[in-house]
């Protein structure tokens, strides 16, 4: 795959300042003038002023001009126009508005987190010993922005611009509501929902553990109860843990761990699932917030809502 993963991403909120105390909090590295790293990722978040919450821009990793090249070509066969310069390709989808700018970028290279030893039934790794997670007392700190989920109001057509013109793959789906696609061998990077709107749903950022799940959410609510938005819990498409959290714009942002890995696509075979069942294998149920944010409506209308 030429595609490696997820750059950056650009996100136009309407009060700047207070959002970018939020990725404060959530453990992203400050790098000044609204910008923000993770450990692996380098910079990935970019904060914007904007009349209302939106995503501005994507960027995707490739590894050379060629793939750029390559690229280019299969959007002219699409007919989308799409601007060229050194070193990048920018590019709207036609269908959500967003622009997409790909770049030659270096691939992210990850430290292997630790492997905790684990006790289970008839198997004890860890004797004479207290379990090193609660001992932790360090910020969570995410290693890398792992996916974004965006709402289309043709999530087909979205699908056909990320597929056919980009070169994502499709890992699974659920017809006529969401398409998981992969730009890397991550289940997946983009999720594009149907959606009454183009918007940004949920950020998702890559934590080492479902420890660090727990902890970093449990920070992020100390003091802040209206953050929490749904969790803990295991998704089933993707099977990781997750927990989600709102920031001051009202866009979601995921704490998440342990997500399915694909490496060899001979071996990977897509589901077609129905319906909402997909959605988590346990936790509590959604909130109907999660599957409908509340200012959806003044997102429709124009007016500015904090959510």
């Amino acid at each position: 795959m030429s595609l490696h993963r997820l750059t950056a991403i650009t996100i136009g909120v309407p009060d700047p300042g207070a959002t970018a105390d939020y990725y404060r909090d959530f453990g992203l590295t400050d790098l000044g003038g609204h910008r923000f790293g993770t450990v692996d990722g380098g910079e990935q978040l970019r904060l914007a002023s904007a009349p209302q919450r939106r995503l501005l821009e994507l960027g995707i990793g490739v590894h050379d001009s060629d793939d750029l090249a390559r690229i280019g070509s299969q959007l002219d066969r699409l007919a989308i126009a799409y601007k060229a310069e050194e070193g990048s390709l920018t590019v709207e989808d036609p269908n959500s508005s967003l622009t997409v700018v790909v770049e030659i970028a270096p691939e992210v290279k990850q430290k292997p987190a630790p492997a905790p030893l684990t006790n289970g039934p008839g198997r004890h790794d860890r004797t004479d010993e207290r379990a090193s997670a609660i001992s932790r007392t360090e910020p969570v700190r995410p290693r890398k922005l792992g996916h974004v989920v965006i709402g289309s109001l043709d999530q087909d057509a979205s699908q056909r611009f990320f597929a056919e013109g980009l070169g994502f793959k499709t890992s699974d789906r659920v017809p006529g509501l969401a398409s998981f696609m992969r730009c890397s061998e991550d289940h997946h990077n983009v999720l594009i929902q149907q959606a009454p709107l183009n918007f940004l749903h949920h950020t998702a950022w890559e934590v080492e553990d479902v420890d660090e799940v727990g902890r970093g959410a449990t920070a992020m609510l100390e003091g802040h109860p209206d953050r929490h938005v749904w969790g803990l819990g295991r998704h089933h498409i993707g099977s990781n843990f997750f927990w989600y959290l709102k920031d001051p714009a009202g866009n979601f942002a995921e704490y998440y761990s342990d997500l399915d890995c694909i490496v060899d696509d001979q071996l990977w075979t897509p589901a077609v699932i129905e319906g909402a069942k997909g959605l988590y294998n346990w936790g509590p149920p959604p909130p109907p917030s999660f599957l409908a944010p509340e200012d959806l409506a003044a997102l429709m209308t124009g007016s500015h809502s904090a959510g």
